[in-house]
């Protein structure tokens, strides 16, 4: 099969230091190329790829200060565009830029949703073009849009040897991703105090969040429990979730997927959660981590994961996210898409010969 692959310009593929998206394109990409399909990835010309790569942009976008890539992204999709009838599928992750200039060929067009959908801005976007095929990486995820045309979810998986199984763990909590109000940092920080164990943070902070940063959660590093790391990238990733004794996920807002509780969870790092989003489709409570609904809760479940077998952890990482199982979901949602498209033309053919 023959399938493009539009990531955003904001990150390189895979990125550099953070970036969910792009990181789950890149595995992706090199399941579909493994499983020997002809891929094509459209990404900035940083990007690190087995398939063939057409630079969009010269670097990832965030890394190089352009804010705004609108006109980088309407100038990658005039090239994907022309390029459009050399693939079977055209698979799209920038949310609904490409929606107009793409219509026609929603036959074969496919669009993964990334980031969460439970807000207002995005519905006239999904209300005009009904016609546009979706994905949802959780079934939370997709509740708020009830105008959408969902052909599926596919949660995401990476591959199994990335994150190496640590039977050992440590003996520190970890929080990794941003410091964002929704993210609640501070509760990860109130967790450690009130359970007397060492906090180790890997986050980045946007610009739009460094006011909250400075106000609310700098004068909290001051506790010697805690230890603010900072942005980090795949290569220091595998030691810092290996190392901790559990992941703490204390989200408040409704996480579309949660890439890095399956990181953790492939280092054999159980995951204290937030019974919120998606979750409850991703940690399976007793066996991977636990599901929680408040501090106290979650206080409690430290002492537990201690009692979890990181074996077991690690095996329900094995049996549910990795990368060949989300390509081969990806494939069978391209082949019936594609069988769809044919049976409509097909229609089509005999209609006008009658």
């Amino acid at each position: 099969m023959r399938i493009a692959q539009i990531a955003p310009l904001a990150e390189a593929v895979p990125p550099k230091l953070y970036g969910g998206t792009e990181r789950v394109i890149w595995w992706l990409t090199e399941a579909l190329v493994d499983l020997g399909h002809d891929v094509t990835l459209y990404a900035s010309g940083d990007s690190v790829t087995s398939a063939r790569l057409v630079p969009c942009a010269r670097t990832g976008l965030r890394l190089a200060g352009i804010n705004d890539h609108t006109a980088s992204l309407l100038a990658m999709l005039d090239r994907v565009l022309s390029d459009a009838a050399r693939y079977d599928m055209l698979h799209f992750h920038i949310d609904f830029l490409h929606f107009p200039t793409f219509r026609h060929l929603a036959g074969k067009s496919l669009t993964t949703l990334h980031g969460r959908m439970d807000l207002p801005d995005f519905q006239p976007a999904f209300r005009t073009f009904r016609e546009m095929k979706l994905v949802s990486i959780s079934d939370d995820q997709r509740g708020p849009l009830a105008e959408g045309h969902f052909a599926g979810t596919v949660h995401h998986g990476m591959p199994g040897d990335l994150i190496p199984f640590d039977p050992a763990g440590g003996d520190y909590l970890a929080f990794i991703g941003r410091i964002s109000p929704e993210k609640r940092p501070d509760r990860a920080i109130e967790i450690a105090q009130r359970t007397g164990m060492k906090l180790k943070i890997a986050a980045k902070v946007d610009h739009a969040d460094r006011a909250y940063f400075a106000e609310k959660i700098e004068p909290l590093l001051e506790d010697p429990l805690i230890e603010f790391i900072g942005e980090i990238g795949d290569s220091e990733k595998a030691a810092f979730l290996g190392g901790a004794h559990a992941l703490l996920f204390p989200i408040d807002w409704p996480e579309p997927f949660g890439l890095v509780m399956i990181e953790a969870m492939a280092a054999g790092t159980p995951v204290i959660a937030w019974d919120c989003g998606s979750t409850r489709e991703v940690i399976e409570h007793g066996r991977s981590g636990f599901l929680v609904e408040s501090v106290d809760d979650a206080v409690a479940a430290v002492d537990s994961a201690g009692r979890l077998p990181r074996a077991h952890v690690r095996a329900a990482f094995e049996a549910r996210f990795t990368a060949e199982r989300m390509a081969r979901d990806y494939v069978r949602l391209y082949e019936r898409l594609i069988g769809e498209e044919r049976t409509a033309l097909f229609g089509k053919s005999m209609v006008a010969a009658a």
